[in-house]
């Protein structure tokens, strides 16, 4: 198959979940279809960026949007926009350059079959898709908001999130609806997509881990008395998460194991995540390596309370060998199994519990950890992959039976 992937802000550095997710999948496309990926990003033109990806991904294209980075450029941006009846969340990435290019490549029916990548990918679509196209959903998107617009405490900023949740939830049943496919990352995610197409439409394809970087390492010792979360430390989410950790969990921890410490780790972290540093918490901003956190960790925790799709972290974190504590939002569409390879509470004091009672007894901690491992092993990238390709080439074989393909977005 010659597949379109289409992908807006930059893939590489691999950090996030879904560039993670993505950057896995398309490789493994790769071994078996010629697979163009395009990238389109903001800010100034990107060499390097654009030499490692063609590397990494060749056959690669990438355009340069030339739209402001930066909190006082995308605070600008949103006034401007927040007339519009778009979420802003996509409506930022709209750009004239990216759509002359997809309308180019879709009416001369360059490839057979195309991926857009997350909802925001979607607004650059021509109207008429004329190749078939999967929608590749990392998150029900409205989900997320709307969940952001339940745990606010701020007043203006609640009201803000609700606007937007409105928005995206109209936006997102309607764009949903264009695509030939849908591809899911878990089965709660396809209930609630189901409620806008027939269910038959959305195919559920899990997420996977690298296991041959995630794994234990005998060499490495494991520090008791060691607590750590990892992501991306700009992404609302995961502040909420450490902000609601240290704030209603960790103290209870700390009264029963003083010597506790918890380790945040990922990339830029928010203001707000580097106020929470102190005596018992370190925020380490980038690292060379997640992996060497994760072997040291004794416990890994993902107290989310927002979020959408699914963790790579709970599978990373379990491919190492580690004991896991999460709410259910964190472990939301993974095959895990509380109390068998992972410990679920949504309590705080029940959350805290589980973590101090991981902390001070080493034989339940890695009880919980080889449970964990032996079912990370189970979801290798190759096998992802391979079933994503599967569901491209049933769409290219439904579209190809039917004469003159043409899709204007009417259902």
């Amino acid at each position: 198959m010659k597949i379109l992937w289409i992908k807006a802000n930059k893939l590489l550095p691999v950090h996030s979940g879904g560039d993670i997710r993505s950057y896995h999948i398309v490789r493994e496309l790769g071994r078996n279809n010629a697979v163009t990926f395009f990238s389109y990003y903001d800010g100034k033109p990107d060499s390097n960026y654009e030499r490692a990806l063609s590397e990494e991904l060749p056959g690669s294209v990438s355009v340069c949007t030339g739209k402001g980075e930066g909190t006082a450029a995308r605070a600008l941006d949103y006034v401007t926009r927040v007339g519009s009846g778009s979420p802003y969340a996509v409506s930022r990435f709209e750009c004239r350059k990216v759509q002359e290019k997809l309308k180019e490549w879709f009416a001369n029916k360059s490839f057979d079959v195309a991926v857009c990548d997350f909802l925001d990918a979607a607004i650059n679509l021509p109207h008429q898709l004329t190749i078939p196209t999967v929608l590749f959903q990392h998150n029900v998107e409205s989900e997320i908001w709307r969940r952001h617009a339940e745990t606010e405490s701020n007043a203006w900023k609640r009201w803000l999130y609700s606007m937007e949740f409105r928005k995206m939830q109209q936006y997102e049943k309607e764009t949903v609806a264009k695509f030939n496919h849908v591809v899911a990352v878990s089965e709660h995610d396809r209930q609630l997509m189901a409620a806008w197409i027939a269910r038959d439409k959305i195919t559920v394809v899990p997420t996977g881990v690298a296991g041959g970087v995630y794994k234990p390492d005998p060499a490495v010792n494991e520090e008791d008395s060691l607590v750590a979360f990892t992501g991306a430390m700009d992404w609302a989410p995961n502040i909420d998460a450490v902000e609601y950790f240290c704030r209603e969990i960790w103290p209870a921890v700390l009264g029963v194991v003083p010597s506790a410490r918890f380790r945040i780790v990922g990339r830029n972290p928010d203001r707000r995540v580097e106020k929470l540093a102190s005596a018992a918490i370190e925020v380490t901003g980038r690292v060379p390596s997640v992996v060497d956190h994760l072997r040291k960790a004794a416990v890994v925790v993902v107290p989310l309370r927002i979020g959408g799709g699914t963790r790579l972290k709970i599978y990373e974190a379990m491919a190492t060998g580690k004991a896991v504590v999460s709410t259910s939002v964190g472990a939301e569409g993974l095959d895990v199994h509380d109390g068998r390879d992972i410990l679920l509470a949504n309590d705080a004091s029940a959350f805290a519990q589980a973590v101090a009672n991981l902390l001070l007894n080493r034989q339940v901690r890695q009880a919980y950890g080889r449970a964990a491992l032996e079912l990370a092993s189970k979801f290798d990238w190759r096998t992802v992959g391979q079933k994503f390709g599967g569901v491209l080439s049933a769409v290219l074989g439904s579209a190809t039976s039917k004469k003159d393909y043409a899709y204007s977005g009417e259902v």
